[in-house]
């Protein structure tokens, strides 16, 4: 069974994630500060790591260089409010494996834990591509034809997302959910405009609107 170290000071959302990967059939460990991270992190008996920002006693990108400059391999999974596209970009320059942003649903959360791992069994390839658009999981790098743009965290979620179903129809809610963790709000526009932001930044013909459907990436 695989071990993972949660490492969140805040009970209310380490008991959370806990339960919901212990149901999802994983053994996990709770700790709440940086100095514990490390410690249980170096003696290898675990699998992930997902790891908080706001620790009490210092900082999760410390923690990380701390972890992976005493050769710890662990795949590290950042779970944080912090959604700047800075904050993101330092994470995975460091040594982190994947970023989620915090408010999530627990869903996501899980299905991005059981992929990191598959790919840590398989060596599956992190770089996602389509139509001239390079999309790389690991160090959350976005080239359209070759040129390198600079997205927000939500954007790269939303982008990610379309690469991984190309040609597929995806709904406003689909993309609600996996993206912002929200349920289903008909009045709301956010995925609209956060759409209208990726085109600009990765070209208007690539993403195609579906009219009373929603929005799948062109062929």
């Amino acid at each position: 069974m695989s071990r993972i170290l949660i490492v969140e000071d805040e009970e209310r959302i380490a008991s959370f994630i806990r339960k919901g990967l212990t149901a999802g059939g994983f053994t996990t460990t709770v700790v709440g500060t940086g100095a514990e991270a490390v410690d249980y992190a170096v003696t290898g008996g675990f699998d992930l790591m997902l790891l908080d920002l706001g620790l009490p006693d210092t900082d999760g990108f410390d923690v990380l260089r701390r972890v992976r400059s005493l050769g710890v391999e662990i795949p590290v999974v950042i779970l944080t409010a912090r959604d700047g596209v800075r904050d993101t970009v330092t994470g995975l320059e460091i040594g982190a494996d994947d970023y989620v942003t915090k408010p999530f649903r627990f869903e996501e959360l899980l299905a991005r834990v059981r992929l990191r791992m598959r790919r840590e069994r398989t060596g599956e390839t992190t770089v996602l591509q389509a139509g001239g658009l390079a999309l790389d999981l690991r160090t959350r790098r976005v080239a359209v034809d070759g040129d390198t743009v600079d997205l927000t965290a939500r954007e790269f979620a939303l982008l990610e997302l379309l690469m991984r179903h190309p040609g597929q129809v995806l709904s406003r809610q689909q993309m609600l959910s996996h993206v912002w963790g929200y349920d289903y709000d008909p009045g709301s526009n956010v995925v609209d405009v956060f759409v209208r932001a990726l085109r600009r930044k990765v070209g208007a013909g690539r993403i195609v609107t579906v009219r009373g459907m929603g929005y799948r990436l062109a062929d």
